[in-house]
């Protein structure tokens, strides 16, 4: 399949694209706003001739954020666009930066939609995040001149072969990237074979071991714990869960409840459209069950904190002793496993973890994350470390090495987006 067979099979799903917006709008109001962005229809007015980058959702927000930052200090007399896909991505944008970004989300894959846009925009430099690939959008970049970088690239095993079976869209559109910031050298060989040029394609590692963590956050944490009366409580996280993951955490955390029986589950489903239902499901279990929304403190007698707000995680992560990240008892494919790292908590997951297999490959042999398939197995593992001060302080530890050894991609990231800025 080529561009023009693509963009014709494109316009004839539209009727359905709209379909599902609305459908998925039924649980997540915020899906029917908007929605002329997403053709590039009353975009907001741009100050133009900045830099433009594409952070498709939450997680991806989450990782450009450090370079973000970078690139305004670096640049302050360029202005920066950020488009996502998503309300959770566009709420998450907004926490993170306010105003101080421009924002709306990107218009679908259409040339007329993508033309409009960057004629609106016209940006010295395009930055897509991880492997969000467009082929419109990056030929009508590339016929105007505009550099495009995909940053924190990542492609596995599985998303290389599906892409190989449409090697007549995807090999040219690859050709028109001009910088590929890859993670490992194994998807620089998978980019290289799929057809971007060799000279585009940079193994720059990870950029998210270049999180940093606002000294402030632990200790406004301590102090909340103090003020809930819970610094000796047993508290454990499950972030960033999926449905049937909830199910799981809580049946792990009845059963520590038996042996710990003021234990606490601070419990943050990934999509802020379940947070009503996670919370049915929760008092639906017997659990007594609190709201973060509602700002309501956990007494002696709560079992469960949902965290159903946005932008907290790191915060919640802080109150916790040990961390699971959700996403990965079901084949999700797991979410950022160094976050909770970076803040000094032991961290689990379940055993679906392709999203992140080197990340994962690393904290797993320096013994600083452990796997579980099942609740039995989830309520073991934390029992042990809440049994065992000094596995928990092994763990610490070797988290915080595993991030201290692998930084530097960011600077080096920034550097080559640097050299296509200068051309």
């Amino acid at each position: 399949m080529n561009r023009t067979l693509y963009t014709l099979l494109f316009h004839l799903a539209l009727p359905l694209v709209v379909v599902r917006l609305f459908w998925r709008a039924r649980k997540a109001p915020a899906y029917s706003k908007r929605i002329g962005e997403r053709f590039a229809v009353g975009l907001p007015e741009f100050q133009p001739h900045g830099i433009w980058v594409h952070a498709v959702s939450v997680g991806e927000s989450i990782a450009a954020a450090p370079m973000i930052r970078e690139l305004m200090a670096r640049y302050p007399h360029l202005p920066i666009t950020v488009t996502c896909m998503t309300p959770t991505g566009s709420e998450r944008i907004r926490a993170l930066f306010g105003d101080t970004v421009q924002h709306c989300y990107l218009p679908y894959d259409l040339p007329w939609a993508a033309s409009r846009f960057l004629q609106r925009l016209q940006p010295k430099l395009a930055v897509v995040m991880e492997t969000e690939l467009w082929p419109n959008h990056i030929h009508q970049c590339a016929r105007r001149g505009i550099p495009v970088a995909l940053a924190n690239a990542r492609l596995s095993e599985r998303s290389a072969r599906g892409y190989a079976r449409f090697a007549r869209l995807t090999a040219p559109m690859l050709a028109e990237l001009n910088l590929i910031a890859v993670q490992t050298e194994a998807e620089a060989a998978r980019f290289r074979q799929l057809g971007a040029r060799d000279a585009c394609v940079e193994v720059t590692g990870s950029i998210k071991f270049d999180l940093s963590v606002d000294p402030v956050l632990p200790e406004q944490a301590a102090q909340l714990r103090q003020q809930w009366s819970a610094v000796m409580r047993p508290i454990w996280i499950g972030a960033s869960t999926h449905t049937g993951e909830d199910e799981i955490l809580l049946a792990a955390h009845r059963q520590l409840l038996n042996t710990y029986p003021d234990a606490l589950l601070i419990l943050v489903p990934r999509h802020p459209e379940r947070f009503g239902s996670v919370y049915e499901l929760c008092r639906k279990q017997g659990f007594a069950t609190v709201r973060r929304s509602l700002g309501e403190p956990p007494q002696a007698r709560t079992q469960v904190l949902l965290g159903d707000t946005m932008g907290e995680l790191l915060f919640l992560f802080a109150l916790a002793d040990v961390a699971f990240v959700g996403g990965s008892l079901v084949p999700t494919g797991g979410h950022n496993l160094l976050e909770p790292a970076a803040l000094g908590k032991p961290v689990l997951t379940g055993p679906h973890l392709f999203n992140f297999l080197d990340i994962a490959a690393q904290l797993r042999d320096a013994d600083a994350l452990k796997e579980v398939d099942s609740a039995p197995a989830l309520a073991v593992a934390i029992e042990a470390l809440w049994t065992n001060p000094a596995s928990v302080e092994q763990a610490r530890a070797a988290g915080c090495r595993v991030l201290r050894n692998n930084q530097g991609a960011l600077e080096r990231l920034l550097a080559g987006l640097g050299r296509l800025l200068d051309q």
